[in-house]
């Protein structure tokens, strides 16, 4: 070993406690990010949960609403423009709740890819390739 090596070691030193310093914050954040988008997905899947709920006791009530204006028309005191003006609802109604029922389900499967859940490529690529 030189006996002089004009601080040569000292600034290998150095700088290798600069790079674990340097990967122990970056792994820090990997484990923050990892919480925070687990955190995101489970609020999300909460709020999701409630809108569904909310969205069909609307579909129910605009279902209702279908089913005795049909009745009125029947009887002559609606007319045909109250009938298709309610058929107009319902299907808004059943699309809002779809368009939840799609959100949740993507929620889903975000929560789950957050988790660490997941396939590999190759995998997907065997799959595809069989018959």
């Amino acid at each position: 070993m030189p006996i002089f090596d004009a601080g040569r070691n000292k600034a290998n030193l150095e700088a290798a406690k600069v790079n674990k310093d340097i990967a122990i914050a970056q792994y820090e954040k990997a484990i923050q990010t990892g919480f925070k988008e687990v955190a995101d997905a489970l609020a999300g899947r909460a709020i999701l949960g409630e809108q569904l709920q909310a969205q069909t006791a609307q579909l129910n009530a605009t279902q209702t609403t279908m089913q005795l204006t049909d009745l009125r028309f029947k009887a002559g005191a609606a007319s045909s423009f109250e009938v298709l003006e309610a058929q107009r609802s319902l299907f808004a109604a059943q699309q809002a709740q779809v368009q939840v029922q799609t959100q949740q389900l993507q929620n889903l499967v975000t929560l789950y890819k957050v988790l660490g859940g997941g396939w590999t490529e190759a995998v997907d690529a065997q799959k595809a390739a069989q018959p």
